[in-house]
């Protein structure tokens, strides 16, 4: 029997199939390619969209959070500036002089500190104009109490 040759390529060189489907995956890789490219170009403009739609959200929130930090701090100075003027007036002195002292000097120009005197004891009262984070005056106040025992007077045993 006589052999047939074969119809086999050179070592370092591809068939003529292989190299077709060599180039059929370089040509749709290039196609994905493009296309991936085209989805991102897209993508981006969507997410920017999105994002500025966010936004007016993102800041409420955000301003929210500082008006909260704000009556926070508001409450703090109005019992500061209660508790310093109680203590004041239980000794003698004046004691809204001393609540105006013991507050920061913009909360202090928002408050109102009234002073009250029972039969044994010292009650001064702080009301604080709460500030607004866009401006605009909302009137909200927030006042706090402190009732401390009158220093001037004997404490009967």
């Amino acid at each position: 029997m006589a052999r047939s040759k074969s119809r086999r390529t050179p070592p370092g060189r591809i068939g003529p199939r292989r190299a077709l489907a060599a180039i059929g995956r370089r040509i749709r890789s290039r196609r994905a390619a493009a296309l991936i490219r085209h989805r991102v170009r897209c993508q981006q403009g969507q997410t920017t969209v999105e994002f500025i739609g966010m936004l007016p959200v993102l800041l409420l929130i955000g301003l929210a959070a500082i008006q909260l930090g704000l009556v926070a701090y508001a409450a703090e100075q109005a019992g500061t500036g209660a508790r310093a003027a109680a203590r004041a007036a239980a000794r003698g002195q004046a004691g809204e002089d001393a609540g105006r002292a013991a507050m920061s000097d913009w909360m202090a120009r928002r408050a109102r500190i009234g002073v009250g005197r029972n039969a044994d004891e010292v009650t001064a009262t702080a009301t604080v104009t709460i500030p607004s984070v866009i401006g605009i005056d909302l009137g909200a106040t927030l006042s706090r109490s402190v009732t401390m025992p009158d220093e001037k007077r004997p404490v009967l045993p």
